[in-house]
């Protein structure tokens, strides 16, 4: 089985080296201790979100927080292509279990996107208190699926902005049912990003999916049947990772 992964600030790895000790506490420690319980001679592992992870031995625990003796120091490198989900704001927690379903598959940017069709609006600090709700979502993922690296969530995007960001560059592909390319038949890019582009339940409209062609973007099929705005951003990222990462 694998070591528990616990995250600590980015950037407070950087100057550690095998033999020194880490003390973890705040929430994770607190969560190690209290709810997992974790002892003095467990082995475990802390990541800073970047790829910068340390494992080690626990020598002591407290009442909030344990001390780590660091064994090793490795650093993951950044994915080549990078995969990014725009996934479409959904009613209930079906964007919720998407981008934890997306996280657990290696995505490594989620960009929510307002869509026309959306019936969530995220306006004001109604917005703010749902982008910190995926935000929880992606680190408790990130730790579950023991993650080195957690996924950045970029700020809500407007269907004009993410039309320009497809304009910009990379590889987009936009989930539609009504495609005739099927996903598994792309070839993917080396290196830059790919983005994978999925609609709210009532889909994406006509309006949207002419100015995603227009940037560049390539419609695209999974297979015959409809997916829902929860299962179809994985599933396409399963089909990616086993052509690009699960070798």
């Amino acid at each position: 089985m694998s070591l528990a992964l616990y995250l600590v600030a980015a950037g407070s790895l950087d100057a550690t080296s095998p033999g020194d000790v880490i003390v973890l506490d705040g929430p994770e420690g607190r969560h190690a201790v209290t709810v997992r319980r974790t002892q003095p001679g467990e082995r475990l592992r802390l990541a800073d979100g970047a790829g910068r992870v340390v494992t080690g031995e626990v020598e002591s625990v407290e009442r909030a927080e344990l001390s780590l003796r660091v064994d090793t120091v490795d650093v993951e490198p950044e994915p080549a292509p990078r995969f990014v989900l725009v996934q479409a704001l959904a009613k209930g927690d079906r964007d919720d279990q998407a981008i934890e379903a997306a996280t657990e598959l290696g995505v490594d940017e989620v960009v929510p996107w307002q869509a026309g069709r959306s019936i969530v609006q995220w306006r004001g600090e109604r917005g703010d208190k749902a982008w910190r709700k995926w935000d929880a979502v992606l680190v408790a993922a990130t730790k579950q699926s023991r993650r080195p690296r957690r996924p950045h969530l970029a700020p809500v995007v407007t269907t004009t902005a993410l039309a320009a960001r497809i304009a910009a560059g990379g590889t987009a592909y936009v989930l539609h049912e009504d495609a005739d390319a099927p996903l598994a038949t792309q070839e993917l890019p080396a290196d830059g990003e790919v983005l994978l582009v999925v609609g709210p339940e009532g889909g994406i409209s006509p309006e949207e999916l002419d100015a995603f062609r227009a940037a560049g973007a390539h419609p695209v099929r999974l297979g015959e049947t409809v997916l829902r705005s929860s299962s179809a951003g994985p599933a396409a990222l399963a089909v990616l990772s086993a052509a690009a990462r699960w070798r």
